[in-house]
């Protein structure tokens, strides 16, 4: 008996350790706290009701400079509709991130977690990638890497979609 209860004991540790030490943010996960990521006098916007693509990217990123045009057209197309971009930088050196933007000039809100505590707990796998909130803030899509035409046409159809969705809240 006491060597089952310590196997059950033993079991359930290991199934929380593995639940807490999730590779990634996953589909149907709520989109993550975004409090502290102000730059340079820029707040987070309010998300609630809003379809939220969060997008990390790094200054050193190729495929992230060839998204920024992609991410400013569907901006231009989807903001007054409800979809607000928030594209989140991993640079550490404040000058790389305030370069890339400068040069970039995006319409939509940009981001610096310099100390890379937001990147650290989503789990980002990949440069760029792309999480995609439904109005409702739980995650619908993600996106690894940038692949070109392929990736902006997914990203445009997942988007029209969810804007047509009730929020529920």
């Amino acid at each position: 008996m006491k060597l089952l209860r310590n196997l059950f004991c033993t079991a359930t540790v290991a199934l929380i350790c593995l639940t807490l030490a999730r590779a990634e943010l996953q589909v149907g996960d709520p989109l993550p706290v975004l409090a502290g990521l102000a730059t340079a006098g820029v707040d987070v916007p309010a998300t609630s009701g809003q379809v939220v693509l969060l997008d990390f990217w790094a200054s050193w990123c190729a495929p992230c400079k060839a998204a920024f045009p992609v991410l400013a057209g569907l901006h231009r197309d989807f903001q007054g509709q409800g979809l607000l971009i928030l594209a989140v930088s991993v640079d550490e050196k404040p000058a790389a991130y305030t370069g890339f933007v400068n040069r970039l000039a995006p319409p939509f809100v940009t981001l610096h977690d310099w100390q890379q505590n937001l990147v650290r707990a989503v789990k980002v796998p990949a440069m760029p990638t792309s999480y995609l909130f439904g109005r409702d803030g739980r995650l619908r899509h993600i996106h690894k890497g940038f692949h070109g035409r392929a990736t902006a046409d997914e990203l445009r159809r997942q988007i029209e979609a969810l804007l047509k969705e009730n929020p529920g809240i």
